[in-house]
């Protein structure tokens, strides 16, 4: 029989089953916000050895995701409070709330939330709508210039090469890595090099600053974003036009336009 271990506790059964979910509710003197609620149980990172390498990325019913770094403390891993915190805050989490926990694949975790009556939550709560391509400051939605009649979007007026695909970004909590939407992938049909290839920002002021190539299970991504941001004092809430340049259709630099207000 397997000793119990307290979600404080590092310690690391032996005979370990692997383990594929699991749940989170509170316990008296808890709220969602308790430490102990970040931590990624041990049971499933021993399950899983290679599953978690910088962050996991939740999922939802109704299609919201969210990506949550993580810190290693004490050797136990941890969600960074201010993205947890945010997970909390957008699902309206109460103190009779269970959340079931299902691992999918390296990183991604489905989440499903339970009330207290047993009811799943199947739809957004309140004042949380579903994702969708970001929106420009004027509510058009990005087109490539090939598509947009000779008449410039607010962010194409940024553009270097107006046939280059891109996107704007508004700055987040987190900017570790520059994420690409697979909407934005989908919508110019972009490839990217292998895991870990080398990249480079271009940036406004003509100097630039080497980056990888990241992909995790499809999802596709840049370090060396944060340099970028602390290089121009960007925080969240500022934009910025991405300009992909390619060899091919290999995205193989970002260049990086700031917006002006």
């Amino acid at each position: 029989m397997k000793r119990k271990v307290s979600p404080e506790s590092c310690e690391i059964p032996e005979n370990q089953v692997k383990m594929t979910s699991f749940s989170k509710s509170l316990s008296p003197g808890q709220n969602w916000k308790s430490k102990s609620m970040r931590m990624i149980p041990q049971e499933i990172l021993r399950s899983n050895p290679a599953a978690f390498e910088h962050r996991v990325v939740f999922t939802v019913p109704w299609k919201n995701s969210w990506q949550l770094w993580l810190q290693l403390d004490k050797n136990c891993l941890f969600m960074i409070k201010e993205d947890w915190d945010e997970f909390v805050d957008d699902n309206l989490l109460g103190s009779d709330d269970t959340l079931h926990f299902t691992h999918q694949g390296t990183m991604y975790f489905q989440v499903r939330i339970f009330k207290k009556d047993g009811k799943e939550v199947v739809s957004a709560p309140l004042k949380v709508e579903p994702e969708t391509e970001p929106v420009l400051p004027n509510h058009q939605e990005p087109t490539p210039a090939s598509e947009s009649g000779g008449r410039q979007s607010f962010a194409e007026r940024y553009l270097l090469n107006p046939n280059n695909p891109y996107f704007e970004k508004t700055l987040t909590k987190t900017n570790k890595v520059l994420y690409v939407s697979p909407l934005v992938i989908k919508k110019y049909g972009l490839e990217f090099g292998p895991h870990s290839s080398s990249m480079y920002f271009l940036l406004p002021d003509g100097d630039r600053l080497e980056g990888f190539t990241k992909s995790y299970s499809g999802l596709h991504a840049f370090s060396g974003w944060e340099a970028v941001c602390q290089k121009y004092n960007l925080k969240q809430g500022d934009t910025v036009v991405c300009e992909f340049e390619l060899s091919g259709r290999v995205v193989t630099a970002v260049r990086v336009h700031l917006v002006s207000e």
